[in-house]
């Protein structure tokens, strides 16, 4: 742990998804083991699902409440977007667009050095700046996802030579090198909606392009070794700054061993063979269809392998649009096969010898705790970032996605279960199996890791605010 005049103040306020505020939280416990004070900004009922901080860095890590504004469509309690359907998210950007005054009044009176923030709360940077406080952009999407949006300007000003939804299906001009990486048709339709105005009247392409413009640096969750042509274009577009956090794996198992629940999953795991188990399972968002989970759930089925599903069929009370399996299916299963539709330990399962691979919707976290660990990946994906990152995953031949109609993304269950068996145990797929045990080195490397806090510290260190302009 450092110590001294040197330590520094850090305010941070991640998006209102726990698949970006358990990474931001991840890099917490990295700096506060670096003797620096963290302030961990979020919504009380959030702040009441976080983890619990480990007693070294408990000390250092401050939970901050700023309460969420009541907002007519945003129902009761939903401060997360776990809390919602697709369809009600909008409401919740807006909600935070209203802590704009609130924000500025907590900043003022914390006094961090720095402040860490999302894509949401693009108005932060200017904020900060009226307050002497220097400011990052920290996304947890991969460098290739960030340099795929191109330049803050287009961004800003919605002059991007791309209008269809085809334009997107394809590199763009600013990539200088050799690339396939690019939307699926089906992928960039789900996603979309981002360009479009919402109820605040701020599309997400305008809240990342004032991010990237006005933040004194950028800071992603990647690291060197496995995109660096990304990082340096990333720097080129922006001309500032741009830090690598590293992966962030995840730096401690999430449940007790004594929990009931986990100790009835291990004791299905102990049973199975080694390596034999496909994990399904896509986060707290991500939600088939009906007609998807259908032809999952026959698929998977049909691959005949043993399966550990982890089912969610609802976001939130106001999500009125219920999923359910097919007829039979847990009866025809049962004994190879689990559906488990509460929350799972996901890192305890990944990291069970029996876990052979992960049928993921290639949300950035989910990539990494599986990688972690050396597991094969089945790539489904849904919207947002994840199909820029399956294709950064088949590019390297480190994920192989489950074929489906290019134009509205529908797939078989045939499909879905020669991709299962492909990826597990066919001699086609022992190349994903054979990367994904290669990436174990470079995504569970906590030397590597601990440098790049090291690296981004000593830019912190070296360019924290000389004085306070108070307001």
């Amino acid at each position: 742990m450092e110590n001294g005049d040197s330590n520094l103040h850090i305010a941070m306020f991640p998006w209102l998804a726990f698949g970006h505020m358990i990474p931001w939280l991840e890099f917490a416990k990295l700096l506060a083991e670096k003797g620096h004070r963290i302030s961990f900004i979020s919504t009380p009922k959030n702040i009441d699902r976080l983890p619990k901080i480990p007693p070294c860095s408990s000390p250092l890590i401050n939970y901050v409440r700023i309460p969420l504004p009541s907002l007519q469509g945003l129902p009761p309690n939903a401060e997360a977007t776990m809390d919602l359907p697709p369809s009600k998210v909008r409401h919740l950007k807006k909600a935070v667009d209203m802590l704009q005054q609130p924000m500025t009044h907590l900043l003022e009176s914390l006094a961090p050095d720095w402040v860490l923030f999302d894509f949401a709360p693009y108005w932060i940077p200017s904020v900060a700046a009226k307050l002497g406080i220097k400011s990052a952009f920290f996304t947890i999407c991969t460098a290739t996802m960030v340099a795929f949006l191109g330049p803050s300007s287009l961004l800003i000003n919605g002059d991007d030579d791309r209008k269809k939804l085809e334009d997107f299906t394809v590199p763009p001009k600013w990539v200088t090198f050799p690339s396939t990486i690019a939307y699926r048709y089906y992928d960039i339709k789900n996603t979309f909606d981002c360009a479009e105005d919402n109820i605040s009247g701020v599309s997400d392409f305008l809240r990342w392009g004032w991010c990237l413009k006005s933040s004194d640096i950028i800071m992603v969750r990647s690291c060197s070794e496995f995109e660096p042509e990304w990082l340096e274009l990333l720097e080129s577009i922006h001309q500032k700054r741009v830090f690598p956090v590293g992966q962030l794996p995840p730096t401690a198992c999430e449940t007790d061993d004594k929990t009931d629940s986990w100790r009835w999953i291990k004791d299905w795991l102990d049973m199975q063979e080694k390596g034999s188990v496909v994990y399904v399972a896509f986060g707290s968002e991500a939600k088939p269809s009906q007609e998807q989970l259908t032809e999952l759930a026959l698929g998977i089925e049909l691959s005949g392998m043993p399966f550990f599903w982890v089912l969610r069929n609802r976001r939130g009370v106001a999500d009125t649009e219920l999923t359910e399996l097919p007829p039979g299916f847990e009866e025809r299963t049962k004994g190879r096969g689990v559906v488990w539709t509460s929350w799972a330990p996901q890192l305890k399962i990944l990291a069970h010898e029996s876990t052979g691979g992960f049928l993921t919707h290639s949300g950035w976290s989910s990539v990494v705790e599986a990688l972690m660990f050396g597991r094969a990946l089945i790539l489904l994906t849904f919207y947002a970032d994840q199909g820029i990152n399956a294709r950064v995953l088949e590019e390297k031949k480190i994920g192989y996605s489950i074929p489906r109609n290019e134009f509205d993304g529908s797939f078989k269950r045939n499909s879905v279960a020669e991709s299962v068996k492909l990826v597990m145990v066919s001699e086609e797929g022992k190349i994903y199996r054979d990367k994904a045990k290669e990436m174990s080195g470079l995504f569970g490397d906590r030397a590597r890791q601990d440098n790049y806090v090291n690296n981004i510290l000593s830019y912190l260190k070296g360019n924290r605010p000389t004085k306070r302009v108070i307001c």
